[in-house]
């Protein structure tokens, strides 16, 4: 009884979810609570909210310092040299064209945004690959391949992964280092690859001179007003020490981002009014994914309180022969970076991975493997040709090339990056 009114829940908010009928953060609310109400267990439900919430909020509060932070510093133009000194190395030989697409985007994304990380990246280097001929799509493939493989602690699935399961963040990332180190191997031999196809294509010579010219079109970045240039080697040594503790686990990593960005307010922009405004420019995308967090609490907390996770789990125990168990996380991996296609990163993460860590826990493969499991494909990779992200309609767009084209040319190759970091995972051990 409890197993299938547990898969009810799960199948209804998912279906809300998918075919927009309900934003996550409302069917995360109203299903389990409608659902726990029709068990009997309405009076229970606000005590079952309030610990699943408990669990949640550091989660909560470092995504929406994490947001903060990196918001600040962009503002004060801690990107704005980097971006200009890759153009600068770039030239205008494709092969080193396409390598420094893949290092520009992925240090764009370094603030965790897929859309910032397009938004930059892209506008910046179109001219570029328009002046000398080369496929658009293969301006879209290496940035998608660059902020798909970047998954950091602070990013989306990260963050849900370890909200879903109650589990550190630094418990599941830092692990994943070396895996993440051998996929960006791939990113950038894939896209000198690509840089090579387009000058055999286009016939260029790859020692013509001409080729190695700096790119000329420095577009500015953010509002100079804001900018602060001579406190760049300040900005970027906090960013330093922000992330080298959030990596070592020195620290929770909500105490970690909430000292930095009080840290760079106070550094950048010491009226009390400019700080203001600095956090009500970023404070929207933080509130939100904040909100989404603290409903999948809720979410959370009433299928464990009601016992619907732990019912389902076991009733599906009893579907996976016993030779099979261990192997849950390997065969999840196989299949991440392609149910990026079929589930939103709220409905995967918070609907479905809780089930597979439940059931892998039987066979004693610990959630955090579940978790890393996911993340080497499920909205990390997988999110630039997602069309349940607003993201791949934004990498297409501001590509210039139909959706169906990008997704056409860009799967290939994320699919192949998500399947080279499952092996190097299952090499080291991690799986």
């Amino acid at each position: 009884m409890l197993a299938l009114a547990g898969l009810m829940i799960v199948v209804v908010m998912l279906a809300a979810i998918l075919t927009n009928r309900l934003s996550p953060l409302v069917a995360m609310i109203l299903i389990p609570v409608l659902g726990a109400v029709l068990l009997g267990k309405g009076g229970e439900v606000p005590a079952y909210v309030v610990a699943g919430i408990a669990k949640i909020a550091p989660v909560a509060g470092m995504f929406v310092f994490a947001i903060l932070f990196f918001g600040v510093v962009s503002d004060a133009g801690l990107l704005a040299p980097l971006v200009r000194g890759v153009l600068r190395l770039v030239g205008r030989r494709p092969a080193r064209v396409t390598v420094g697409t893949a290092a520009l985007a992925l240090l764009i994304h370094l603030d965790g945004s897929g859309a910032v990380c397009f938004l930059i990246t892209i506008p910046a280097l179109l001219p570029l690959y328009d002046r000398l001929g080369m496929d658009r799509r293969v301006l879209a493939c290496c940035a998608s391949l660059a902020a798909g493989v970047n998954f950091l602690p602070w990013t989306g699935p990260t963050i849900r992964a370890g909200a879903a399961l109650h589990l550190p963040v630094g418990d599941i990332f830092t692990p994943m280092l070396p895996v993440q180190a051998v996929g960006l191997v791939f990113v950038f031999g894939a896209a000198w690859w690509m840089g090579r196809r387009e000058e055999a294509r286009l016939g260029l010579r790859a020692d013509a001179a001409s080729l190695l010219e700096p790119h000329a079109d420095m577009a500015a970045l953010g509002d100079p007003a804001w900018q602060r240039p001579r406190l760049f080697w300040v900005n970027l040594a906090v960013t330093a020490v922000v992330v080298g503790l959030m990596v070592a686990g020195k620290a929770e990593p909500v105490v970690i981002f909430m000292g930095g960005t009080a840290l760079v307010l106070a550094i950048n922009y010491p009226r009390a009014e400019d700080q203001r405004l600095r956090i009500e420019a970023h404070a929207r995308p933080a509130m939100l994914m904040a909100g989404v967090l603290f409903a999948a609490g809720a979410f959370t907390g009433i299928m464990n309180g009601a016992g619907l996770i732990k019912a389902l789990a076991q009733a599906s125990v009893a579907m996976v022969p016993q030779a099979w168990g261990g192997a849950i996380p390997v065969a999840l991996a196989l299949v991440a970076m392609p149910l990026s296609l079929l589930f939103d990163p709220d409905s995967f993460y918070f609907g479905v991975l809780p089930v597979v860590a439940q059931v892998s826990g039987h066979f004693g493969v610990a959630p955090a493997q579940v978790a890393q499991a996911a993340l080497l494909g499920v909205h990390t990779v997988g999110f630039p040709v997602s069309p349940l992200t607003p993201a791949t309609f934004l990498v297409a767009g501001l590509s210039r090339i139909e959706l169906g084209a990008h997704q056409r040319f860009a799967f290939p190759w994320l699919y192949a990056a998500s399947l080279v970091m499952v092996v190097a995972a299952v090499v080291m051990g991690r799986l």
